[in-house]
């Protein structure tokens, strides 16, 4: 669930960016769209308790962020939130394996060899657990960021632009591994996009526009 009520955030030196509110219920599915510019990336952001908002009340899976000290959201993030950014960022210095291992590292757990295994075979890359990231392609990159991501099955999946750049093949392979990664933990998920083929994919979703309404 997601619920958010006069939510703004400026940054510093900036002009607030103010967003609609929101209601979406656990397991949903919303599209975030806007140009670019409009605080699609930013809202994201917010909803991930990466920054926090300058005004406005923000829920995510029954947890009031602002009732959250910084090193509190960080130990809520690792637990309750999947975040699949347009770069992935996948350690080079680590395995695959190894890079799904940090999502126990960030929530103060000992590594589940097992689990990690299953979140590799579910998605189709378990034969790649022992290699570097780059040794792999632009798609198997991608699926072993959204196995980190769903790993410790999160309330809620975030992807920011996940088909920018791919074809339609591509694509909706991508949309099609969220969708089902989302429903396997009935996590809500959000989908920041321009991509008219992301809406096409996903007809149940909701849709969030945003607009460039930016105060002084």
């Amino acid at each position: 669930m997601i619920e958010s009520s006069g939510l703004a955030f400026c940054f510093p030196g900036g002009r607030e960016m103010e967003f609609p509110d929101l209601q979406l219920a656990q397991g949903g599915v919303l599209l975030l769209r806007g140009n670019s510019g409009t605080g699609k990336s930013t809202w994201l952001s917010l909803v991930a308790g990466l920054r926090a908002p300058t005004r406005g009340t923000l829920g995510v899976a029954g947890q009031a962020l602002a009732a959250l000290s910084p090193v509190q959201r960080d130990a809520w993030r690792a637990q309750a939130v999947g975040f699949l950014p347009q770069q992935l960022h996948l350690s080079s210095a680590l395995t695959v394996a190894g890079n799904l291992a940090l999502a126990y590292f960030a929530a103060g757990r000992s590594a589940d060899r097992t689990a990690i295994h299953a979140a590799l075979e579910a998605l189709g890359v378990a034969e790649l657990a022992q290699r570097r990231p780059s040794q792999l392609s632009g798609g198997q990159a991608q699926r072993v960021a959204l196995a980190r991501a769903v790993l410790l099955g999160p309330r809620v999946i975030l992807a920011d632009e996940p088909t920018a750049s791919l074809d339609d093949e591509a694509a909706a392979a991508a949309l099609a591994l969220l969708a089902r990664s989302a429903h396997a933990c009935h996590a809500s998920l959000v989908i920041a996009t321009h991509d008219a083929r992301v809406a096409a994919a996903l007809p149940q979703a909701r849709v969030l526009q945003l607009e460039a309404k930016i105060t002084p």
